[in-house]
């Protein structure tokens, strides 16, 4: 089977990623505020653990957990940064 048009370059669907395809956002129901606003402080607060941890690795010289540990680090942030905005919109 051949392809009628030219595959997308891999960089172009990187900028999707956590896209939520231009959907409307909701707004979080009040009830869900508090449980919210908790799970993002407790991800925050694994961020910080996994970043001591990344550190440690990079003193250590071991750079493909420091690798790993850092990109772990940055979507734990990612996400906490998502539900901090949905946070805003809901208050």
């Amino acid at each position: 089977m051949q392809r009628t048009c030219p595959p997308k370059p891999v960089f172009l669907s990187w900028a999707r990623i956590g896209d939520d395809g231009g959907m409307a956002s909701q707004v979080p129901e009040p009830s869900e505020l508090s449980e919210l606003s908790s799970i993002a402080s407790s991800l925050e607060q694994i961020a910080r653990r996994v970043t001591a941890l990344a550190d440690a690795a990079v003193t250590a010289k071991r750079d493909h957990v420091a690798t790993d540990l850092i990109a772990v680090e940055r979507a734990l942030l990612g996400v906490v940064r998502r539900l901090e905005r949905m946070l805003a919109s809901g208050r």
